[in-house]
């Protein structure tokens, strides 16, 4: 019988989950995949945080849970398809095996329903901090789990005093010059790297900054991330995309979509 609660597209696209990190929101994660289904998935990226488990082995059962979940869906006749990112470089060893019908690739083209050709990567190529200079990165990464840490702690109080979310890490990222001026050339150079593919659009991750845009001449898609705003990208089966907000409010055990569709 068919789950009337169930939204189902022909594609999602989901990156920056960071399984293994404590920042995971890894039961969102798996009441959003027990919500919609597709075709097919794109991981775009940092699905799984070598980085963080280096450090110190987190993984708890909610992150099995969404591993667990994305295999049913393959064996259920999802297509998956993983493009791996910088802190899941360890895959990038295995481009053309599979895992459990996973299908483990460098890039891939999807074509939307419309015809449109999309260049699928992860994005971290493109970024200088993580190419040029790898210590400044992996410091970054710290500093931004203590913002996520301290994110939490914040909005904890923001919820006793009645106050809805507050991200501080994505006011600092849009707010503070240096960071709006690496995000606009960071989608400069993956457009224009589109434009060599020559395809109409590229899907991406690695900021953790969900958007879709047409603004240099090319559709610019990223999928945000599973820390922070709990956000995939989706197409429909006309070929629209566009970006979920997924949340869950706990006392209510209801699940909504958070703000206004983004599409294009």
């Amino acid at each position: 019988m068919t789950n009337p609660q169930v939204r189902r597209y022909r594609t999602l696209f989901l990156s920056d989950m960071h399984l293994g990190a404590r920042g995971c929101q890894a039961d969102k994660l798996v009441d959003f995949l027990r919500h919609h289904e597709a075709d097919t998935i794109y991981l775009v990226g940092d699905i799984v945080d070598g980085w963080a488990l280096r450090s110190g082995w987190y993984w708890p059962q909610s992150h099995n849970d969404v591993v667990q979940k994305l295999l049913r869906k393959g064996r259920k006749g999802s297509r998956i398809v993983y493009v791996p990112g910088n802190h899941d470089e360890f895959l990038r060893g295995y481009y053309g095996t599979h895992f459990g019908g996973i299908e483990v690739v460098e890039t891939a083209i999807h074509v939307g329903a419309d015809g449109k050709r999309f260049l699928v990567v992860h994005g971290d190529h493109f970024d200088l901090v993580v190419t040029q200079a790898r210590w400044l990165a992996l410091l970054g990464d710290k500093a931004y789990d203590f913002a996520i840490t301290a994110n939490r702690a914040f909005n904890a109080m923001r919820r006793v005093l009645g106050l809805g979310y507050w991200s501080l890490s994505q006011w600092a990222k849009l707010k503070v010059k240096n960071a709006v001026s690496y995000i606009g050339e960071y989608e400069k150079a993956l457009v224009a790297d589109a434009k060599k593919h020559n395809v109409q659009g590229i899907v991406c991750g690695h900021i953790h900054h969900a958007t879709i845009h047409d603004d240099l001449g090319v559709t610019y898609v990223n999928c945000g991330d599973w820390v922070e705003s709990c956000t995939a990208i989706a197409e429909h089966h006309d070929g629209r995309l566009e970006i979920i907000y997924w949340t869950v409010e706990r006392s209510t055990r209801e699940t909504h979509y958070v703000g206004e569709p983004q599409a294009a």
